[in-house]
């Protein structure tokens, strides 16, 4: 049962998070400053005049395919350099690709085999992963290897990556990005999302008060937004054990029950229905949107047309319409709101990452 009175009692609220995770999960523009700083350390900037043959971002479990998602879905069709999404380094990699991948798992094998392929033939990599174990054997000497300067639990790795993306994207000229910028927008989001700030002034405890109790549709309206939308259904289920859709809005409409079942929640046509008689939680559809500019406006106002009721999440405004920090910022925020959520609901607290399984 869903204990909301404990998100406006920041005493209680801090003991039930014996594993300290609200504060882990607000040093997101810290690890974004320290990653920036590791990659100075460690040279990037030798990649400036790299014009790669390919981009291929490695895709590991974790954060790391919501964060390769969300990089290529800024990058956009109109990258001068081909952009592959795999599992593990392709068999064709050479000395003109450039490889990125993420871990938080020290003993992933099958990522320590592709950074040792992808280094053996002289692609560019640049990793970032625990600083001991058979990936940082694989890539000790032969890579840009960034281990996490900031200890956190496993799981809160998602700025660290995104920050490595966006710092070797922007090396290469094929985005421009302020990682200074996004972290100090990062410190402001953690802050917004205080412990201490009350739910109705709390953008994160919020939206955990919305989530709470029903079956999140989180539709993104554009390819970056579809890409936050995947991390906020893993941290959701993660620290909640919430189940969500997640889709892009075109995608969304192939499918025809959930869309209409979608437009009657979003339209409020069950605001009078028998709670015990309707299967599961009710639906509450959640649009999230990064892209700006004329396009987006016309698939924002098409798509609320349709889901009149539905909540539009985007933070333009709020960033001066910088993409990338729109899109950090709603990953930040679906973050906190999941550890909101869990501990209100009692699927977090004691003192590891998750409450003891009932017996």
């Amino acid at each position: 049962m869903l204990d909301d009175s404990l998100l406006d009692d920041p005493g209680r609220l801090a003991d039930s998070d014996g594993a300290g995770l609200l504060r882990s999960v607000a040093l997101a523009g810290a690890q974004v400053r320290a990653t920036a700083e590791a990659i100075a350390d460690a040279g990037l900037s030798s990649l400036a005049e790299t014009r790669p043959r390919a981009l291929v971002l490695v895709t590991r479990p974790g954060v790391s395919p919501a964060v390769a998602e969300l990089l290529a879905g800024l990058l956009g069709p109109g990258c001068p350099v081909p952009v592959v999404l795999a599992d593990t380094v392709p068999t064709w990699v050479g000395a003109l690709d450039v490889v990125l991948a993420h871990t938080e798992d020290p003993g992933d094998a099958v990522l320590a085999e592709s950074v040792d392929r992808a280094a053996r033939r002289g692609a560019h990599v640049v990793l970032t992963a625990p600083e001991d174990g058979p990936v940082a054997a694989a890539a000790a000497g032969r890579t840009l290897f960034l281990p996490p300067r900031i200890p956190l639990p496993a799981g809160f790795g998602f700025p660290r990556a995104l920050a490595a993306g966006l710092s070797l994207v922007t090396a290469l000229g094929l985005l421009r990005t302020d990682l200074d910028r996004l972290a100090n927008e990062l410190d402001r989001e953690a802050e917004r999302g205080h412990l201490s700030t009350e739910s109705f002034l709390n953008p994160a405890k919020s939206l955990a008060l919305r989530l709470a109790e029903h079956t999140p549709l989180l539709w993104g309206l554009d390819h970056p937004a579809t890409a936050v939308a995947r991390h906020a259904a893993a941290v959701l289920a993660g620290y909640t054990g919430v189940v969500c859709d997640v889709a892009g809005y075109p995608q969304a409409l192939t499918r025809p029950v959930l869309h209409r079942q979608a437009v009657n929640a979003a339209a409020g046509a069950d605001l009078f229905a028998d709670r015990d008689e309707e299967q599961g939680s009710p639906l509450r559809v959640l649009l999230l949107a990064v892209r700006t500019g004329p396009t987006a406006q016309a698939t924002r106002r098409a798509a609320q047309d349709t889901l009149p009721g539905a909540e539009l999440l985007e933070l333009a405004e709020d960033t001066l319409g910088d993409e990338v920090a729109c899109a950090a910022l709603l990953a930040l925020r679906f973050e906190m709101a999941a550890l909101y959520l869990g501990l209100a609901a009692g699927t977090l607290g004691g003192p590891g990452l998750f409450a003891p399984a009932a017996r």
